[in-house]
């Protein structure tokens, strides 16, 4: 019997860049005994992102108010958890993740299972690697992940993930409401998860605006810092 996959595509305003993620997810090739379905959750946008999803077949979750990226991404794990998904993988929705790197998380699941596995652009080191600031950042989030999980993630921000069941049922109750990557990983941690990296190539953003720009990437650190903090101690 197959395994099933379940690919959640959070966007806001993602009009650009949407119509060549769907394009690429339809013409991926996983393997033959997994069997994959995608689903939208459109986080109340301004923009088409809503038709374009429409436009493209896809399943989608037309959010009534703005949840953030914490909120749309833990919708589709509550979907996932709901339908007995057996997988789920996040992909973000402004091309920086390539559909067709999905198959190295299946492949890595396959061969040696974890609850949560992460695409690592900083293993190989290849593909677009991200401004300096951010990666300063990226770095100081290793320590602290360090700290609080004992895990060694080099790229603790990156939403390229998959997730068994077992982390499904974990993220669809007690998941961040904003900038939840590294969050969340001390969350699994102490839930008793197992973490890991496989090598991934991402690209730069295809369209769109991030929500972290300029002054925002102090606010994002000292923000994400304090939410790490609280779930570590939280019981």
């Amino acid at each position: 019997m197959s395994k099933l996959v379940l690919i959640i595509v959070p966007c806001y305003n993602e009009e650009a860049s949407l119509p060549l993620v769907l394009t690429e997810l339809r013409s991926i090739k996983i393997p033959d005994d997994y069997e994959m379905k995608v689903i939208v959750i459109n986080d109340c946008s301004t923009d088409d992102t809503k038709a374009v999803t429409l436009k493209h077949l896809t399943t989608l979750i037309d959010l009534p108010m703005n949840l953030g990226i914490g909120g749309a991404v833990q919708t589709g794990f509550k979907y996932a958890l709901s339908h007995n998904f057996d997988l789920a993988i996040q992909l973000d929705g402004d091309g920086q993740h390539p559909p067709s790197e999905i198959k190295k998380l299946i492949d890595s699941y396959k061969k040696q299972p974890a609850n949560v596995i992460i695409g690592s652009r900083f293993i190989d080191k290849t593909g677009f690697q991200s401004s300096f600031v951010r990666r300063m950042g990226i770095r100081y989030f290793y320590r602290l992940n360090r700290i609080f999980t004992g895990n060694h993630l080099f790229d603790s921000t990156s939403g390229f993930r998959l997730f068994d069941k077992a982390a499904i049922a974990v993220a669809s109750e007690n998941y961040p409401d904003d900038y939840p990557e590294p969050e969340a990983l001390v969350i699994f941690a102490k839930a008793g998860l197992t973490i890991k990296e496989v090598p991934v190539i991402m690209r730069a953003r295809q369209g769109g605006k991030s929500s972290i720009r300029h002054g925002a990437s102090l606010f994002y650190t000292i923000k994400v810092t304090i939410g790490m903090l609280f779930s570590f101690i939280r019981n």
